[in-house]
């Protein structure tokens, strides 16, 4: 099942970067790795990923700067792995597209873990569905292509944003709570981190808002969680 997931590792800190491919090598995963920003760039424009690891303190094109150009223009996981340990760091990541963040020094096992839990919502996301499109007023999910598209404008979402717009799609009148959507969107237990989920679906918001401010898609519903708005 494995064969031929590809991970571009993006670290400038040669041991770390050895590490991270050998984690990735031991999960039956292909990795290659990228030394700075302007080599990522490189390896991205060359061939297709199924991922990226990604440091923010690179020589050259610095992390953030990657990791905007990955949202804009390509439809893979991200994972932050970076010594910044700011709040505020980690929320600028998550709201410029990165699917998750993690911390150095950090867990061999918990690198592993999250990398294998990506990988398989993604594939989950990937299996085909009988309706192959949504629709929701004028907001479309292709769920073929992964395209969405508000009044005819595309919106370009990350991963897990994608995940969590089309679960709410694919049940409209459900009320999901943070709990369904984490442990849904992420394959973990979720142990009431509020932010995590909050963060997505005010980038959701935002992009869905930038196509179409007079219209709101997702409703809040308080004390129960989210729904589409009728």
């Amino acid at each position: 099942m494995n064969e031929q997931i590809k991970i571009l590792v993006v670290e400038d800190d040669n041991d770390i970067n050895q590490l991270l491919c050998s984690i990735i090598r031991n999960s039956g995963y292909i990795p290659q790795a990228a030394f700075s920003g302007t080599e990522a760039m490189i390896y991205l424009e060359q061939q297709e990923w199924d991922m990226v690891l990604l440091d923010l303190m690179l020589p050259g094109m610095n992390g953030e700067e990657i990791l905007a150009k990955l949202s804009e223009q390509y439809h893979l996981p991200v994972i932050i792995i970076s010594a910044k340990m700011e709040l505020q760091t980690k929320i600028d990541a998550l709201r410029t597209g990165a699917d998750d963040y993690i911390t150095k020094p950090f867990d061999i096992e918990e690198v592993s873990a999250r990398i294998d839990s990506h990988l398989r919502r993604l594939r989950q996301i990937s299996k085909p569905v009988v309706n192959k499109v949504l629709r929701h007023k004028d907001l479309c999910i292709d769920t073929d292509s992964k395209e969405v598209s508000v009044n005819g404008i595309d919106i370009i979402l990350t991963a897990r944003e994608y995940s969590i717009l089309a679960l709410l799609m694919s049940s409209p009148n459900k009320v999901f709570t943070k709990a369904n959507l984490f442990e849904s969107v992420w394959n973990e237990e979720f142990h009431g981190d509020d932010n995590t989920i909050n963060v997505h679906m005010s980038n959701i918001r935002s992009k869905l808002s930038s196509a179409n401010p007079n219209e709101e898609y997702i409703e809040t519903i308080w004390g129960m969680g989210y729904r589409l708005k009728t």
